[in-house]
């Protein structure tokens, strides 16, 4: 036997009449489909949204294989309304970036405060024991896709961080001179405390991850390509939960 504790959101909430509930399986293991089920055969007026359903498992998102263990706490709800008419920006820029006109085209009259991230060009690196010049980068892109994934960062930090309005993700893509903006993360909200700090955080950081966008580092005694170490995995495709960061 399994028990677990039910979770059930807006109208899941609604259609099974109460926002908790403890679960019984009679079965010795269980996975997410089993609890989907057990559900739907338990009201079944509910049951074509519970189909239709996202699910997390002890808040994390969850799938049909995933095992549950007796105790855990498995949620259903629809999929995150918030974030529709919010205005977005994600796109490359082959020109330097406006960061006043960036702000003006993610607030509305109801926001509060914006969280801006702006890279830049350094002109110098330190390794503690000596110090690397560079002369300028040069970014390049695999542009369908890195527009496509910025719009999948922005999704993210929606459902992370529902009460953030207006996100900017825009990427230079060029010769960049040191001094220069490189990558600027906007986000924002009502207050200062909605997320949009963290919202913006997570964007940048996302977008290292997903993002395909490549930089060359050209120094006075040659140049180089930067490659990263992390490496996607299926989660990392539209649609799935995203990263952890």
């Amino acid at each position: 036997m399994i028990r677990v504790h039910v979770r059930l959101f807006a109208i899941l909430k609604d259609q099974v009449g109460q926002p908790a509930l403890d679960l019984s399986l009679p079965l010795d293991s269980a996975t997410i489909k089993d609890v989907r089920q057990a559900l739907a055969s338990r009201y079944p007026a509910a049951a074509a949204h519970l189909d239709a359903a996202i699910a997390a498992r002890n808040k994390e998102y969850a799938f049909a294989a995933d095992p549950v263990q007796d105790g855990d706490e498995v949620a259903f709800f629809p999929p995150v309304s918030g974030g529709e008419g919010w205005p977005l920006i994600a796109r490359l820029a082959a020109e330097p970036i406006d960061l006043d006109e960036v702000i003006r085209a993610i607030t509305v009259p109801a926001t509060g405060a914006v969280c801006l991230f702006s890279g830049m060009v350094r002109g110098e690196t330190s390794d503690g024991a000596s110090v690397q010049h560079t002369q300028h980068l040069e970014y390049e892109a695999y542009e369908s896709m890195a527009v496509a994934k910025m719009q999948q960062v922005a999704d993210e930090i929606r459902v992370r961080w529902p009460l953030v309005q207006g996100i900017a993700i825009i990427q230079r893509v060029g010769k960049l001179e040191v001094g220069e903006n490189t990558i600027v993360i906007a986000c924002a909200s009502g207050h200062r405390d909605q997320g949009c700090f963290e919202a913006a955080r997570y964007g940048i950081d996302r977008l290292k991850e997903i993002v395909p966008v490549w930089k060359k580092e050209v120094r006075p005694e040659g140049d180089g390509w930067v490659v990263g170490k992390y490496m996607p995995t299926p989660e990392d495709r539209s649609g799935s939960s995203g990263s952890s960061v």
